[in-house]
């Protein structure tokens, strides 16, 4: 069954309350049915087992509603693809493909069967969109209000030494695949209840879409360094530079094109925050030799010898988001 064809509960509200666990389950497993030839034993059994070439990747990040979600801005679903997308892109910033995933749920009963089934429909479309499949988890209760959805993900770099934070060099070429910017552009509306401004934006924060296929091929293209961009430019550029001791360059030429994209939509002072120092992007940044440059990676700066991130000469700081500090 495809996701999409997967049909919510009726609408009664029955909650998770009103099930055993058992029972919750055997609604949730035929949604995340098997799709890929390494998982030799899926969801149903103590522990999952699957066929691994080498060294594993391993990354898990966790989704609390009222920290990392509302419920009024975003679905079940929609909140099922982001989780899944924030894994797969930590996967392939490694020069990794992701071969299974991990789902934990702790959720108060008064949660809503229908929300759960939902939820499951957008982690099986995103698991099925990243050419991989759930295979096992975990179910819990948890406090009056509280819903928290983790999810782990297992990788593969068939073969190859993962791509590290930490092996950028002076004169290396700094780029981007996918987007910079439209996910904080879309939050930014989103605050300031301007979502029907540009509906585009306001996906791209709901439901980023990493270009997790350009991973294995900037590994195979001899990139240096690569993370993912999820908190922000500036701030995951200077996690590089100071893995690898050496500063990062960034070209105010290189990325006004994201600026003016963004620009009628919020402004020219957002538009440069976002491109930035926005976050939950999940594009990826990568370092590669001069004249290693793949296809479908922009260039947006480079490295030099040095510490710290500048734009044209100038040091920059911030973006991402602390979850205790703010």
């Amino acid at each position: 069954m495809q996701p999409s064809q997967i049909s919510p509960e009726p609408a009664t509200a029955r909650r998770v309350g009103d099930l055993d666990e058992a029972a919750l389950l055997e609604r949730i497993f035929p949604v995340f049915a098997a799709r890929d030839s390494q998982v030799l034993l899926g969801p149903g059994d103590d522990t999952a087992y699957l066929a691994c070439q080498g060294g594993v990747l391993a990354t898990t990040d966790a989704m609390v509603r009222g920290a990392d979600w509302l419920d009024e801005w975003s679905t079940g679903q929609q909140i099922g693809r982001k989780a899944v997308a924030q894994n797969v892109a930590d996967i392939a910033s490694m020069g990794g493909i992701t071969t299974g995933l991990l789902v934990t749920l702790a959720m108060h009963a008064d949660t809503t069967v229908e929300w759960v089934l939902d939820l499951a429909a957008g982690i099986a479309a995103g698991a099925s969109l990243a050419g991989t499949s759930v295979v096992g988890g975990d179910l819990s209760s948890a406090a009056p209000g509280v819903v928290m959805v983790s999810i782990t993900a297992l990788g593969s770099t068939q073969g190859r030494e993962p791509v590290l934070r930490s092996g950028a060099r002076p004169g290396d070429v700094l780029a981007v695949a996918g987007t910079l910017g439209r996910s904080d552009a879309g939050w930014a509306l989103l605050r300031q209840g301007r979502a029907t401004v540009a509906p585009d934006l306001v996906a791209a924060h709901r439901v980023p879409t990493p270009p997790i296929e350009q991973g294995p091929i900037a590994a195979r293209s001899g990139a240096t360094s690569m993370i993912d961009l999820s908190d922000g430019l500036v701030r995951d550029a200077g996690r590089v530079a100071k893995a690898s001791g050496v500063a990062i360059e960034l070209r105010g030429d290189l990325l006004r094109p994201h600026v003016d994209s963004l620009q009628p939509a919020v402004g020219q002072e957002q538009a440069w925050a976002s491109v930035l120092t926005g976050g939950e992007e999940h594009s990826l940044l990568a370092s590669f030799p001069p004249g290693c440059l793949p296809r479908h990676w922009a260039e947006v700066g480079s490295v030099r010898a040095g510490s710290g991130v500048f734009l044209d000469g100038q040091p920059q700081h911030g973006g991402g988001w602390d979850h205790f500090a703010g």
